[in-house]
């Protein structure tokens, strides 16, 4: 396999449909934990995509039940990933490699490890962005089945949802139009390292912070946010020219609006400490 960052520039060419999502998350996790053994994850992976394909050819109805139980069956119940409700914000939560060692993880970095068994059996699937919830979806014709695979791939009913947004946003919320719209595989490996980024900078590590940005960019080019976010952790290292280079950037994705106006001035900032 090549250099992981390498690796990751190329996923950021690539079309979003093209994006394996587990390979893409095993060379993110090898640049968070360059010591950790990738090659083992990478084996896991192959033999659990090859088992959900065994499992697929057996089924006699390809329902979209029978499958979320059949990934259950597979995931939660032979191999034991469930969410870590004990140590939630431990990094190792977010990093494929170690979410694989452990059987513990997060809801996106489990949501990472099922969408990768679904789509090699040929199942159409896709994250879910709920609020503060990941959650996966299982694709049918013309309907789909919503899973919380961080509680071992429970099926999610219209209650469900509405008790865990209830949770999350209070008891006066209600089910709206929007909170089940699909995410592109891009989007949940962003979703998947912006836990790392965050967690590094709650912790006051604000280089490693913009490692991990700078990261994130590799795949995502085109996220103005991202060359905006680089662009002040930049500032605040003193790093004036690659700052400004961030925000520069930024500019030509987001050329006009409040947010660019803030950006030139920042941008009036930096030339000054030049002069």
């Amino acid at each position: 396999m090549v250099e992981p960052r390498a690796a990751l520039q190329a996923i950021g060419q690539m079309a979003d449909a093209e994006i394996d999502i587990g390979s893409a998350a095993l060379q993110l996790a090898r640049v968070d934990a360059p010591d950790a053994d990738w090659q083992a994850a990478s084996r896991h992976l192959s033999d659990l995509a090859k088992e959900v394909v065994r499992r697929a050819a057996r089924m006699e109805r390809e329902i979209l039940p029978e499958r979320a139980a059949a990934l259950a069956s597979l995931l939660a119940g032979e191999f034991g990933y469930t969410g870590d409700l004990e140590t939630y914000d431990n990094p190792a939560n977010a990093n494929l490699i170690q979410v694989i060692e452990r059987r513990r993880g997060l809801p996106v970095a489990l949501g990472v490890i099922w969408l990768h068994a679904a789509r090699a059996a040929g199942w159409g699937s896709h994250g879910v962005d709920f609020p503060s919830h990941f959650l996966i979806a299982l694709e049918g014709d013309k309907t789909q089945v919503v899973l919380d695979v961080f509680n071992g791939g429970q099926v999610m009913t219209a209650r469900d949802l509405r008790a865990l947004l209830k949770r999350v946003e209070g008891e006066k919320a209600e089910l709206r139009p929007g909170l089940l719209q699909p995410m592109s595989t891009r989007r949940v490996l962003l979703r998947l390292q912006n836990n790392i980024m965050t967690r590094r900078l709650e912790a006051g590590d604000l280089q490693g912070g913009l490692r991990c940005t700078e990261d994130m960019l590799l795949i995502a080019p085109d996220q103005a946010e991202l060359w905006r976010q680089a662009g002040i952790m930049n500032q605040k290292l003193d790093q004036v020219a690659a700052a400004r280079n961030c925000y520069q950037r930024f500019l030509e994705l987001v050329p006009e609006g409040a947010v660019a106006n803030g950006v030139r001035m920042q941008l009036d900032i930096l030339k000054s400490m030049l002069n």
